[in-house]
């Protein structure tokens, strides 16, 4: 199935694939009931009962090996003895049963299978074990949804595979839920309130199908607009965030998560440790991916409707305007707490209400229009508080007083609240005076709410979503340069501290060491030495220059506070005699003498500086997380911090400052200066690195990280390893795929031209345009198989898409040349390789630079692709090419793909089968055209 072409370049919609991967389950033409029964009330008649009485244009067999027909319908004895090719088998029969059935299903062909049967992980290790004896029978051959699930519906086609009493209507939301039972209590509530859905399925334990599989399949959905799901457990996190990553910039995907955690490991050894809790991790890796959380059942339908019916707010600032000020207030008191703020109107606009408004009224936000305000009023008033720029979204609030028309009022607003670049919400409170009116505007698409602190909740899902989003492909700016050689020094200096550390039996390293291991990635440190006796702290101080800090140097002691390890602002060599001395004794009666291995020996920093933390810890199911906030001694006491998931880049590292309190202070308040903000964006960058490159590093902190306007440095630092049980393979990984330096390498054109071919990154989209503006109209036409303007190709939200990739699902290797006077970087080509959800094929595409064609570029290009695709695990490459494009026949033929024309588009489709033969590829370096 293709991919929409508002997610990827349109190059993409040549691929013609094989039928979606979930389509046997949503849209089968043949269903198998396993445990079919006319025992009333049973599961199995049930099933039967609603796939009989739901056409959705198919056949249905029962299978039950004790009856010859169920409900009048022919049945069979086991899933083998169906005549016919089955899509789709229900099984609904107990728990130890069901292994042997999915052996059966296999075997028989069957394309996926619904585990409706509970009694398996839920019940203890007994159940888990029968799970995992059906993942081994039915991977990678047959899909499965569940177990212990309700079923999947399909309003569209009349597919009700579930043992629901009644059957989703048609509509624009999916709704997936690991909860059966909430199902069937949403299906009876939108029954009654008029919701319909594209979708509707309970998918339990997420066996097989998870929450990535169905993101992808939803994404493809042209009848869904926004997915809602209950989630309980997030499965396999690394698909579900390239999944969400991908389709919410095109639907909203908006989840409830169950079961919000305290904070995770219980003994932390680090502050980050304690700082990062699970749930947090979470709200990092939602943010990380456009997706929108929410609090509330009842929020899911609400945001679901918003953001289907106007626009995204640009800020978080809110108008409110309102006929009473009781209302107004608790609206503010709402969209404050959620973290909005009231928006500032400008004089002018105060100045137009004054002059329009009685003299009591209140022209300030919130606009109070009083309670005699007719439909007229609150009509010019919305129009002058619509037009300040200062505003990012608009409450209009209505109390259904003695002099109010709520429905003509309804009436005259729907007029001026036509959409436009803010959104309009309203609260009509009241019940029957004001219910015509919420009619009117909920026709308008005007969406209305009974309470003014609802409607002000939800503007703040607004403008959080629009911010999550906004981050998702806002173009960072180029923080370094990619070089394989500098890469290679670094990990090797890197490895050599972590393999002496764990030769000499340290999981803790000292602050020494840990200092060390940072400044490998260009991270400022203050200068340390080490001391083993008073007379080396000493010297070590003299060098230095008084005031001096005096610290325990430990390999097994995390926080030397709390033993009395921390001697600052010593003035003199007596003074760092009898500090060596306390904290030695200090150790030795509060954790014993064998903890202390001496001192370090530090110089006390002057002037005025912020304390930060900077740290990483592991999460069960995230991996990595790194934190950033306020440090120092009461870092665990303010709380004062951010979360999110590594890699980072400029942009990313940004908005993780931003999210903390701290950061107003950072840019700048009362006469002080603002840090170098960019340069701690790049710290952040490179401790993303470090934290990705070092898997054996098990949490990290550098607290405190000094920081003014003058710098920054380091403090301390504390990095723990994992033991030396800890097998390498099993070493955690970042969730989101890092760069994929290892496809990074140097090649020469044919004209002696020396260029780097290296994976895309987001900073590449200025070069990218550039690139396009190289692009004769036949080359163009040749890629895209039709023009397109240059203006189109250069679009941000085109190429910020194509520059920002998940490298999980496509990597783009670009040709860079750089001009060795001027330093400037200039792309000659890109290619493409993409995988298709759910699959193990994947496309590839090449683009070459009129000017630098004919220098064996090209080739190269699809020969690295090649390679990646075969390490990469795809199992096909091919391509669409167009007939007279001989230059790309020549090119993929030579590199050993089949060339077969395609009578259908009348296109030449280029297949390279991994699974047979890659022979005649050449190797990398070979230029022959």
């Amino acid at each position: 199935m293709p991919i929409p072409p508002t997610q990827l370049d349109p190059a993409h919609d040549l691929l013609k694939s094989d039928a979606p991967p979930l389509q046997a389950i949503f849209q089968p033409s043949t269903v198998a009931v396993i445990g079919a029964s006319e025992t009333a009330g049973s599961v199995g008649r049930t099933l039967q009962w609603n796939l009989m009485t739901n056409p959705f244009g198919g056949t249905v067999f029962p299978v039950n090996p004790k009856r010859d027909s169920i409900m009048g319908i022919k049945a069979y004895a086991a899933i083998g003895d169906v005549p016919a090719a089955v899509d789709l088998a229900l099984i609904a029969t107990p728990a130890e049963t069901v292994p042997g059935l999915v052996q059966a299903c296999v075997d028989a062909g069957v394309k996926a299978a619904i585990i409706i049967s509970a009694g398996f992980r839920e019940v203890g290790e007994a159940g888990a074990a029968l799970e995992q004896e059906i993942l081994a029978i039915a991977a990678g051959r047959m899909r499965i949804v569940g177990p212990n699930c309700l079923g999947v519906m399909n309003p569209y086609t009349g597919l009700n595979a579930t043992f629901a009493a009644d059957a989703a209507q048609p509509g624009r939301v999916a709704f997936i839920s690991q909860s059966g039972a909430l199902c069937t209590a949403v299906l009876d509530w939108a029954r009654r309130e008029g919701v319909g859905f594209s979708t509707f399925a309970s998918i339990g334990s997420m066996l097989d199908v998870g929450w990535g599989d169905l993101i992808d399949h939803l994404g493809d959905d042209p009848h869904t607009k926004s997915i809602l799901l209950y989630m309980e457990s997030i499965g396999d996190a690394r698909k579900f965030l390239s999944a969400a990553r991908e389709v919410a910039l095109t639907k909203p995907i908006i989840v409830i998560k169950a079961g919000r955690s305290d904070a995770a490991a219980a003994a932390a050894a680090s502050h980050t440790g304690t700082l990062a809790g699970s749930d947090d991790v979470l709200d990092a890796a939602f943010r990380r991916t456009g997706v929108l959380r929410v609090d509330r059942l009842s929020d899911l339908f609400h945001m679901a409707e918003v953001l289907a019916k106007q626009p995204r707010p640009a800020g978080n600032r809110l108008t409110i305007l309102a006929n009473a000020g009781g209302p107004g207030v608790l609206a503010t008191d709402a969209l404050v707490a959620g973290g909005g703020q009231l928006a500032m109107l400008s004089d002018e606009t105060q100045q137009q209400l004054q002059a329009m408004l009685p003299p009591h009224a209140s022209t300030s936000n919130p606009v109070d229009i009083l309670g005699d305000a007719d439909a007229e009023r609150y009509a010019r008033a919305f129009e002058v508080v619509a037009a300040d720029p200062g505003s990012d979204g608009l409450l209009v609030i209505l109390t259904p007083q003695a002099m109010t028309d709520p429905t003509r009022t309804a009436e005259r607003l729907k007029t001026v609240a036509r959409p436009g670049n803010k959104p309009v919400i309203m609260s009509w409170m009241g019940a029957g005076m004001v219910e015509a009116g919420r009619e009117i505007l909920n026709r308008a698409d005007v969406p209305t709410f009974d309470f003014p602190d609802q409607a002000a909740r939800v503007f703040n899902y607004m403008w959080r979503y629009s911010y999550n989003l906004n981050g998702l492909y806002e173009t960072p700016t180029l923080t370094d340069d990619i070089s394989p050689a500098d890469d290679a020094d670094r990990q090797q200096r890197a490895d050599r501290i972590i393999r002496e550390a764990r030769e000499a039996g340290q999981t803790i390293l000292t602050e020494l060491a840990s200092k060390q291991l940072l400044s490998v990635y260009d991270i400022p440190v203050l200068e340390t030495h080490h001391a083993e006796s008073a007379d080396a702290a000493v010297a070590h101080a003299a060098s230095l220059g008084y005031p001096v800090a005096l610290k325990l140097h430990s390999h097994t002691l995390t926080h030397k506070s709390d033993v009395g390890g921390v001697k600052l602002s010593l003035p003199d060599a007596d003074a760092v005699r009898e500090a060596f001395d306390a904290i030695r004794d200090a150790v030795a009666e509060k954790a014993g003498a064998e903890h202390f291995q001496g001192v370090t020996v530090q110089p006390m920093v002057a002037g005025h500086a912020y304390e930060l933390i900077v740290g990483s810890s592991l999460d069960a199911q995230f991996g990595p997380v790194i934190l950033f906030g306020l440090g120092g001694e009461l870092v665990e006491l303010f709380r004062d911090r951010a979360l999110a998931l590594p890699p980072l880049n400029q942009t990313l590292a940004r908005r993780m400052m931003e999210q903390t309190k701290i950061y107003t202070a950072l840019r700048g308040v009362r006469g002080r200066k603002a840090v170098d903000l960019a340069a701690l964006e790049q710290l952040l960058v490179r401790f993303s690195r470090f934290v990705v490159e070092q898997p054996w590093v098990k949490e990290i902190d550098i607290n405190p990280l000094r920081v003014s306007a003058e710098g920054m440095v380091a403090l301390d630092a504390r990095v723990v390893l994992h033991t030396a049980e800890m097998d390498e393979a099993a070493l955690p990984r970042p969730v989101v795929r890092p760069y994929p330096v290892q496809y990074v390498e140097r090649w020469q054109a044919a004209d002696g031209t020396s260029l780097t071919l290296r994976p895309i990154r987001p900073e590449d989209e200025p070069l990218m345009v550039r690139f396009h503006e190289t692009l004769s109209e036949h080359t163009v036409y040749m890629r895209y198989f039709h023009p397109i303007h240059l203006s189109q190709r250069v679009s941000h939200d085109r190429l910020s898409r194509l520059c920002y990739v998940d490298y999980d699902r496509q990597i783009a290797m670009v040709a860079e040349r750089r001009d060795a006077d001027t330093g400037e970087r200039q792309l000659l080509g890109v290619g493409r390789l993409t995988r298709l959800p759910g699959t193990n094929r994947a496309e590839y595409a090449v683009l070459v630079s009129d000017a630098f064609q004919h220098q064996g570029l090209g080739t190269e290009l699809l020969r690295r692709l090649v390679e990646i695709a075969r390490a990469e695990g795809v199992a096909v490459l091919e391509a669409d090419i167009l007939p007279y494009n001989h230059a790309m026949q020549k090119v993929s033929k030579r590199l050993g793909f089949t060339l077969n024309r395609s009578d259908e588009d009348h296109t030449i489709k280029a297949t390279l089968d991994f699974r047979r033969s890659a022979e005649g590829v050449l190797p990398f370096g070979d230029n022959r055209r």
